[in-house]
């Protein structure tokens, strides 16, 4: 990991632990209640792994807390500015796409905005998230193809989509240009049905 690569996972590593400390959960707990295995959980913890968003998802809604919160300061502000460049890229390539959380809003009702750009090649293959996620993008420059449910739907600089997000989903650059896209994901109700430990939810 590069070195804003490793600063970023230590905050997320730091964050988690408290969130579950908080609680007063053990590893072991909310390791079941996200789904996750206890050795990746410990690395996270750590800051000593790269997780996907897919593990960070599942980390953020067993705390009932939402993405943005596991990289967002523990004290919620009115107001949260994020400047050029400081978003928190926790997507990125081999060949050098990045997808980067820009701003996001606190539980339960949870909105993440995301700065995308994939190169030639680039794929994310994303699992469902959870019940009533919905997702909107627009394309800014580049031909994207997003898969939602197994149907492939082929955007160009400009156009836009919604679809549910607690269905399987990609995003993929299948041409030969580079590909930016902006993403609003909208997660209602984070939090709302709290986890209990060990309760494998």
């Amino acid at each position: 990991m590069d070195e804003s690569t490793s600063a970023l996972a230590a905050a997320i590593g730091g964050r988690v632990r408290l969130e579950r400390q908080s609680r007063g959960w053990t590893l072991d707990g909310l390791a079941d209640a996200a789904g996750v295995s206890r050795r990746m959980l410990v690395n996270v913890e750590q800051g000593a792994a790269n997780p996907s968003v897919g593990t960070l998802l599942r980390i953020s809604d067993a705390l009932g807390i939402g993405l943005p919160s596991l990289v967002d300061s523990p004290q919620p502000r009115p107001v949260t500015v994020t400047r050029s460049g400081k978003g928190a890229a926790l997507w990125t390539s081999i060949k050098g796409g990045r997808g980067v959380l820009v701003a996001g809003t606190q539980s339960p009702d949870v909105v993440e905005l995301w700065d995308w750009t994939m190169v030639p090649g680039d794929r994310l293959d994303s699992e469902a998230h959870a019940a009533g996620t919905k997702e909107l993008l627009q394309v800014r420059e580049g031909v994207l193809t997003v898969v939602v449910g197994g149907e492939p739907h082929v955007l160009e600089a400009g156009d836009a989509i919604s679809f549910p997000g607690d269905v399987a989903h990609a995003y993929a650059n299948e041409g030969s240009g580079p590909v930016a896209f902006s993403m609003a994901v909208f997660e209602p109700g984070v939090g709302s049905s709290p986890h209990q430990e060990g309760s494998g939810a």
